[in-house]
């Protein structure tokens, strides 16, 4: 193989063979497991998947396309695809209305899936038999590539998939290969521990190599991500920003991890956003103590934020999942957060061993949370999906210590959020050890469950907690080590 030198002058395409994206989505057959590169909503190939759909709406072609990404990606494949009908089958995620619809629907088959062995599972044939991968990137070669604004699952589908075709992405610059940090794990069960000691470290280069027997086509392009858009701060929102911070700086107070190193990681979305934003406002970052660390899945507006402070150390993530305000700013001056970000492959941002080795404290969202601390993450009334478990299953699991920060309301305060019990679980009560709203913070661990009731109770909505008071009284009659009364709990939420 190659060993190209990075630099921002490295030339865009290589030797290889070019060719338009019509000719490229014609090699992609009709019933063929496609797997394609981007992570939260950004990275992800545009030009292809958008001609199969043409093609497919124009009746020259059926797809019954099997796809599986890294994360969320844009429009062109979960919305121009799934509106094609041109997707039979899909995973591990989905974040556009046109995807929710056809899944809820179940004219597309969806499996939710965590990140952290994606990579694992279609590498050695535990989900799909992948037959071509189609990845984005701001340059390539022969036998090798550089990731654009996510790197999530590519290093492993590439391996995986029997042929390659790359996008070369102009509206994405070169110097992006500045934050890439690839590294394949080897396969068990011969697989060493991933030399990662702190998240600033290195262990990888800015390039994902392939077989280059592999590669059938590179398509030039130069379309612009379709990236998040997050909404203003609610006084929710500001007011659990707040509770968090009180905890953390509580927490540092009488937890040496927490003290010496601490460490955080957010979800991805708008509240995660705007508690990282709320972050770079507090006493929390201006003190004597040593700077903070993220380690997690993805890099918002708000982490930008906190790296303007120069209280970050590092933040080490898959993606950079940010607004087009945030992507210019950091096009804009790459090299001034180039020594402090790095992107790895979600096997390694999400490896349940590292957000142990780093000590995380993970926060992260919900739908709903029960009085006894299970967590639905994504569906509606136990029936309708909104995105996927994504990678709070791995860290809400393997973290230092778990919270999860919920506004105490949904549908303009006509929902509560706290309810008897969740329509749907995806974290149980197991997995959480502090539970955030606006009304204050309820530290769970080493609570039986009905302790845990008393505290969650305290942080709902004033306007439900007399209806959840007289739920968890009624239950308590009924005995046993988790009182419920069956009957009602579900009508409770109707």
């Amino acid at each position: 193989m190659t060993t190209p030198t990075f630099s921002e002058d490295l030339q865009r395409v290589g030797d290889v063979p070019v060719t338009d994206a019509a000719t490229a989505a014609a090699s992609v057959n009709d019933d063929a497991t496609l797997l394609v590169s981007g992570f939260g909503s950004v990275g992800d190939p545009k030009a292809v998947p958008l001609e199969i759909a043409k093609a497919a709406e124009a009746g020259e072609r059926d797809p019954e396309l099997t796809v599986v990404s890294g994360g969320s990606v844009g429009d062109p494949i979960d919305t121009a695809l799934i509106q094609a009908d041109a997707v039979a089958r899909r995973y591990p995620y989905q974040a556009r209305s046109a995807a929710r619809t056809a899944v809820d629907d179940r004219s597309v088959a969806f499996a939710d899936r965590g990140i952290a062995g994606l990579s694992d599972e279609v590498r050695f044939g535990r989900l799909v038999d992948p037959d071509i991968a189609v990845v984005e990137a701001v340059a390539v070669g022969h036998d090798w590539l550089v990731p654009s604004t996510s790197l999530g699952q590519t290093p492993g589908y590439v391996a995986a998939a029997d042929e390659l075709v790359v996008e070369v992405n102009a509206a994405q610059p070169v110097a992006l290969g500045q934050f890439h940090d690839v590294y394949l794990t080897d396969a068990p069960p011969n697989r060493d521990p991933i030399p990662l000691s702190a998240p600033g470290d290195r262990i990888g280069d800015p390039f994902v190599r392939f077989d280059s027997e592999k590669l059938r086509a590179v398509v030039q392009t130069n379309e612009p991500d379709d990236p998040y858009k997050f909404r203003e701060p609610t006084a929710a929102d500001r007011a659990i920003a707040d509770n968090v911070v009180q905890f953390l700086r509580t927490e540092a107070d009488r937890d040496p991890v927490v003290a010496d190193a601490p460490t955080l990681q957010f979800g991805v979305g708008s509240l995660g956003n705007a508690l990282m934003g709320a972050l770079a406002d507090t006493e929390l970052l201006n003190g004597d103590g040593p700077p903070l660390r993220y380690f997690g899945e993805v890099i918002q507006d708000g982490l930008l934020d906190i790296l303007d402070t120069g209280r970050l150390a590092a933040a080490s993530a898959t993606s950079l999942a940010l607004s087009a305000d945030g992507q210019e700013r950091l096009f804009a001056e790459p090299e001034r957060y180039a020594d402090r970000i790095v992107l790895r492959p979600s096997a390694v941002s999400n490896a349940p061993a590292l957000i142990d080795r780093t000590g995380v404290v993970a926060i992260n969202t919900a739908v709903a949370v029960d009085i006894y601390g299970h967590v639905n993450s994504t569906h509606l009334n136990a029936t309708h999906v909104l995105n996927g478990v994504g990678g709070s299953v791995d860290f809400l699991r393997n973290a230092h210590c778990s919270i999860v920060a919920t506004p105490a309301t949904a549908a303009d305060g006509d929902v509560s959020t706290v309810v008897p019990m969740v329509s749907h679980v995806d974290h149980t009560e197991h997995d959480i050890d502090v539970v955030v709203t606006e009304h204050g913070v309820a530290d769970l661990r080493g609570c039986s469950p009905v302790e845990r009731a008393e505290r969650i109770l305290r942080i709902a909505d004033p306007a439900f907690r007399p209806d959840l008071r007289r739920y968890l009284d009624h239950a308590r009659t009924s005995g046993g080590h988790v009182p419920h009364d069956l009957d009602r709990a579900f009508d409770w939420q109707r």
